[in-house]
């Protein structure tokens, strides 16, 4: 299997790597942490570490506290007729959406959906999708799922935005969870099968905590749906 994921590069890969993934495992995640949009069904409020604790963005302190991850983006998919095939199309149209599986991130997180604790796409260790190289300013995000829910797939994700600053002690630095969020969707919305339809309240902003925060987060998720 590494002889054959050195030779085929691209989305390619990762849809190969897709095939060997387990879709979901039992999750037992506290209820303050899971909500239930409207006509969604419930998802987790956050991107989980390999713990199951609400990941942390890179350990970084923003404004003195802590970052937390929220779930920002909700993709339903009514026309696939796999799982597989699901994942391959969404990772497809993100790489025609100019965000591709790159390396030089940080991985092994995990999304809630329905129940279930599903590992993230890219599956590769330590990538994300990404529109730029990791040694750049970049908007990054991974992707959990899909749940299959009355005759539809459903994907969630968490994106952010990264400053690279060379000269900085930390290197990586939080820039935005919305910008990240924007820039994904529209890329999407103009350049793919999937369009976006509204927002759901994710009831994940954090603002006025002494200890945690959501950054410039809204606490609203971007709903795309596949048309075709």
């Amino acid at each position: 299997m590494e002889k054959i994921k050195k030779r085929i590069k691209g989305p390619f890969c990762l849809i190969l790597a897709i095939c060997c993934l387990g879709s979901a495992a039992l999750a037992g995640i506290p209820s303050d942490y899971i909500v239930k949009p409207e006509d969604l069904p419930a998802l987790g409020k956050w991107m989980f570490d390999h713990d199951q604790n609400p990941a942390s963005w890179l350990g970084e302190k923003y404004q003195g506290k802590a970052l937390r991850e929220p779930i920002n983006v909700v993709i339903v998919d009514k026309f696939a007729d796999s799982d597989y095939k699901a994942k391959q199309k969404l990772v497809l149209n993100f790489a025609r959406a100019g965000y591709r599986s790159r390396e030089g991130h940080s991985g092994g997180y995990r999304g809630y959906i329905a129940g279930h604790l599903f590992g993230q796409l890219p599956a590769e260790d330590g990538r994300a999708f990404s529109n730029a190289l990791y040694l750049l300013n970049n908007n990054h995000g991974r992707i959990f799922g899909p749940h299959f829910e009355k005759n539809k797939y459903y994907f969630i994700g968490a994106f952010s935005r990264e400053i690279v600053a060379p000269l900085k002690k930390v290197k990586h630095q939080y820039g935005s969870f919305i910008r990240a969020r924007d820039d994904f969707a529209n890329k999407m919305d103009k350049k793919t099968v999937y369009k976006i339809i509204g927002y759901a309240n994710m009831n994940n902003k954090i603002g006025n905590d002494p200890a945690l925060t959501t950054g410039d987060h809204d606490g609203s998720a971007v709903i795309l749906n596949a048309v075709e």
